[in-house]
């Protein structure tokens, strides 16, 4: 495991082959951010990461995206998080838009989440 988080905040990715393990994992897309999701197969506390690319902003603007999110899990979407798993939130500038709420909500409904099983015609 990498560190150890403070109290009600989830433990961190921090090195880039964390990073680019995840997104081997499942994503989940939606308006105001993308979640990559990778189950590591152990029961140790669940990790997150997040970054927000160069095309969202100037600096402030992403300081911005990474705070609101990284509040947003802390205060609500740490609950939701399943041991073992690894999460990346890739932010977009709408988050800077949309009330708090309303990212807490999204946040947390992306994590809770399951895979849905891939769909198939009938007769095959």
């Amino acid at each position: 495991m990498t560190g150890r988080a403070p109290a009600g905040h989830p433990a961190r990715l921090k090195k880039r082959a964390e990073f680019l393990a995840v997104r081997r994992g499942e994503k989940r897309r939606g308006r105001l951010f993308l979640l990559e999701v990778l189950d590591r197969g152990d029961q140790d506390p669940p990790r997150l990461g997040i970054t927000v690319t160069k095309k969202s902003g100037n600096a402030v603007e992403r300081n911005r995206i990474r705070r609101r999110i990284r509040e947003a899990a802390r205060l609500h979407a740490v609950r939701d998080m399943a041991p073992g798993t690894d999460y990346v939130v890739v932010g977009r500038p709408e988050i800077l838009s949309v009330a708090f709420d309303v990212l807490k909500d999204e946040l947390s409904r992306r994590m809770r989440a399951k895979r849905q099983p891939s769909r198939t015609p009938h007769g095959q």
